[in-house]
C-alpha cells in the first residue's frame, strides 16, 4: 500500500512533488517570479520593464557611468544590459557617448527628460516593498531580511559570483 502524500505548507502539491526541487527552492523561485510580475505591473505605467528601474536609479544617483561599470554594479550579463540600454535609449531615457578619458569605452547617462521619472519610480518601488511585506510586523521583516541574507550568502559562495560589498 502506497503511503498517503503529505501536504507541504509552502507547496500546494503533495510533498513528494515539491521535494523534487525542494520546498524552499520552489518557494523562492515562485516568490521571485511573483515579485517580478508585481514590479512589472507597477512599472508598466511608467513604460519601464523590470530591471530597467535599477539601471535608471544607478544613473540618477551616480551620474554618468561607463557601461562596463554599470554592468558590474547591476551584476547582470553584458548582453542583458546592452539590450536594456537600447530600449531605454529608444525611449529617450538614456544616452550613450564615448568616454573622453578612454574613447574605446562608452559613458551612459540619464537624460534630463528621464529625471521626471525618478519620483514615480521611487514611488512604485515603495509600493512594491509595501505589497511584498504586507502583513509582516517589524520583527518578521527583520528576520526575513536576515534569513534571505544567509540564503544569498550560501548561494553566492556556491556559485562564487559574489560582490565584495554585499
Amino acid at each position: 500500500m502506497k503511503p498517503e502524500a503529505v501536504a507541504d505548507p509552502v507547496c500546494s502539491e503533495p510533498l513528494s512533488a515539491c521535494a523534487l526541487g525542494g520546498p524552499v527552492s520552489r518557494s523562492l523561485s515562485r516568490t521571485a517570479r511573483l515579485h517580478r510580475m508585481a514590479a512589472a505591473k507597477l512599472l508598466k505605467g511608467l513604460e519601464l520593464y523590470p530591471g530597467q528601474e535599477s539601471l535608471m536609479i544607478q544613473l540618477w544617483n551616480a551620474g554618468p557611468l561607463r557601461q562596463a561599470d554599470l554592468i558590474k554594479t547591476l551584476e547582470l550579463d553584458p548582453s542583458t544590459v546592452t539590450k536594456m540600454l537600447q530600449r531605454l535609449e529608444q525611449a529617450g531615457h538614456v544616452r550613450r557617448r564615448p568616454d573622453p578619458a578612454d574613447r574605446r569605452a562608452a559613458l551612459v547617462e540619464a537624460t534630463t527628460e528621464s529625471c521626471e521619472l525618478n519620483a514615480a519610480v521611487q514611488e512604485a518601488m515603495t509600493e512594491l516593498e509595501g505589497r511584498t511585506l504586507a502583513g509582516l510586523d517589524e520583527d518578521e521583516r527583520e528576520e526575513l531580511v536576515r534569513l534571505l541574507g544567509k540564503v544569498e550568502s550560501n548561494l553566492c559562495t556556491q556559485t562564487m559570483d559574489c560582490r565584495d560589498d554585499r
